[in-house]
């Protein structure tokens, strides 16, 4: 099977890498697959190698002067690639973020009852975003809110570590907390 009939006649749709036919320099500077050199050499002699090869040609540096291209099997190398990114995906720490959601005239069992949730999230290792959500006229005096997040932050203080404390956004108030590091 030719280097055409394997991957058409030049581009990948959507990788953004120049090979075979698409390759539009006269001269290049070629490297095999296994790093030997093959120096500065005429285009259509880099395209009858790797295709003797049944290998593709593959622009590495277009900028250079003459550009470098590589003869490489390209559908091995981007599987690799992939499988690299798939690798550092999984070993990502992803973070999830609850929210628990209080209003400025809150009773006190039931920032007790919030409380509760929030700390059963911190100490399963999720970080937790406390806000007040201010109604109507509680906009222009959002230092109640500020207060009711005081009032929840001693109840959290033992298995949480502030990170943002309490400020306004829009119509929240927030404040961040993460579970503390144990050491």
């Amino acid at each position: 099977m030719s280097r055409q009939q394997r991957n058409g006649r030049g581009n990948r749709k959507g990788d953004g890498i120049v090979m075979n036919d698409a390759i539009k320099a006269r001269e290049l500077r070629v490297v095999g697959e296994n790093k030997e050199q093959y120096g500065i050499i005429p285009r259509e002699e880099a395209l009858r190698l790797a295709e003797q090869e049944g290998l593709d040609l593959v622009l590495l540096s277009p900028d250079a002067n003459p550009p470098v291209a590589k003869i490489m099997d390209y559908g091995k190398h981007r599987y690799q690639l992939e499988k690299k990114k798939k690798e550092a995906r999984k070993n990502q720490k992803k973070i999830d973020v609850k929210e628990v959601k209080f209003s400025c005239k809150i009773a006190d069992n039931d920032i007790a009852y919030k409380v509760k949730h929030a700390r059963e999230f911190l100490e399963k290792g999720k970080h937790v975003k406390l806000r007040v959500f201010l109604r109507g006229r509680e906009m222009s005096n959002p230092e109640q809110g500020v207060e009711v997040l005081k009032r929840v932050w001693p109840m959290l203080e033992d298995v949480a570590t502030l990170e943002k404390a309490p400020h306004q956004e829009g119509r929240y108030i927030n404040m961040y907390v993460t579970p503390k590091k144990e050491k």
